[in-house]
């Protein structure tokens, strides 16, 4: 890193404190420093960056005007060995400033948590046993938060939920049709995501004004992917239930799947919980049925392949739209029509072809796509002519995350 890439960025660190955001999942580590010295907040971070890969045999550091090097995650626990790189990263930059508190991203609050909390033992103790709900995320963010809770007890530590903004929906929404003893004992549907609505529901209004205070959908479609059916920029509906393995189809993962394949694999295939927990996080969705990759931009190319190959990507996409097709239809059935359909996170901000296809199951209902404002990632790719408006709009959860720690210390 030069000494010229960090002059603007050091500058601007000498304004206020800092609100550190922490967003924690099973082999990455991004990180966020907003100015808590503006009003109103910043949406855009001071500084940012990310640890990918822990774990694997090559993990990377990268921040702000810096391109990603290689990094020794050394010890027995290369999780921490991260956090310890972010932690030293961030002291480096802070110079005379100080930390306002540390916000983190925590995908389960459970049936207790509807809003943001400061975190002490106690409330990690309650997080920790709804691990079993989100073992792909949910751990990894109290591994940080208890560390810092023991290396700086004097730095707030604010609990951000995914499952908070789905607070809003109907009981019947969140029931499953299980024995009426589930409810009690916290079977219910919770939904997900929730950062990264709760930042469309502000977003949108500002960029379409009353048209997103009528009957909305928001499909979040990254390596996780959900939908969420909003109406006065609340949640009224969501595809993901009482684990983040329901719903879409995803990059590894299965979305909604008949219990009876469970079963199956259990008592006839005679595999383990673990390693059907295995299968149905790490080894299906995009990567299991095309048997190459978890992306959409890897096996878009490779559907014209004349082979098993080409075959088995063009089976996957094929499905991948067809489960989000489905699912909006049953959206706009819980809705009762559609004002304004989103897209946002990686794919749905990213992926013209996904978003092309997508909208293609929709003609029906009068949908038509602009292919030029389509390609470009514009913030409205619906036609002239399209009855429902389209648009595609940036997720900021780390913003959200930030917002919700200031205001709570507030």
């Amino acid at each position: 890193m030069t000494h010229s890439a960090l002059t603007a960025s050091d500058r601007y660190l000498t304004r206020g404190e800092l609100i550190l955001v922490l967003n924690c999942g099973s082999s990455s580590i991004k990180f966020a420093l907003f100015d808590a010295g503006h009003t109103p907040l910043p949406r855009d971070p001071v500084w940012n960056g990310k640890v990918q890969g822990i774990g694997g045999p090559s993990p990377t550091y990268g921040e702000t005007g810096m391109t990603p090097v290689p990094v020794r995650l050394e010890g027995s626990n290369p999780y921490s060995a991260a956090l310890r790189r972010i932690e030293q990263g961030v002291l480096a930059r802070l110079g005379s400033r100080k930390l306002h508190s540390v916000a983190h991203r925590v995908v389960h609050g459970g049936s207790k948590y509807f809003s943001s909390i400061r975190a002490n033992t106690d409330v990690l103790a309650d997080l920790k046993s709804y691990i079993p709900l989100a073992p792909l995320h949910q751990p990894f963010a109290l591994e940080a938060i208890e560390a810092l809770l023991h290396e700086r007890p004097d730095l707030p530590q604010i609990a951000c939920f995914d499952t908070a903004f789905h607070h809003t929906i109907e009981r019947v929404e969140k029931l499953l049709p299980l024995p009426c003893t589930a409810w009690d004992e916290g079977l219910r549907r919770y939904g997900f995501h929730g950062l990264s609505y709760h930042y469309q529901s502000i977003a949108l209004p500002q960029r379409h004004g009353a048209l997103a205070q009528g009957r909305v959908i928001v499909a979040h479609l990254g390596s996780g992917a959900s939908l969420c059916g909003m109406q006065d920029a609340k949640s009224i509906a969501t595809t993901m239930g009482f684990s983040a393995l329901d719903g879409l189809m995803m990059g590894t993962r299965t979305g909604a799947i008949d219990p009876g394949v469970v079963l199956y694999l259990q008592e006839i295939k005679r595999l383990s919980p673990e390693a059907i927990g295995q299968m149905l996080y790490h080894q299906s969705g995009l990567l299991g049925v095309s048997g190459s990759s978890s992306e959409p931009r890897v096996l878009l190319p490779m559907e014209s392949q004349e082979d098993v190959q080409g075959e088995r990507a063009r089976d996957a996409l094929a499905l991948y739209v067809r489960r989000i097709v489905r699912e909006i239809g049953a959206l706009i059935a819980v809705l009762g029509g559609l004002d304004l359909l989103v897209f946002t996170a990686g794919v749905g901000e990213h992926s013209a072809e996904i978003r092309k296809r997508v909208c293609a199951g929709f003609g029906y209902l009068g949908i038509t796509i602009d292919a030029a404002a389509n390609e470009g990632n514009a913030a409205v790719i619906s036609g002239k002519d399209s009855s429902i408006t389209v648009g595609v709009e940036p997720t900021n959860e780390e913003w959200i995350a930030a917002r919700e720690a200031l205001a709570l210390l507030s």
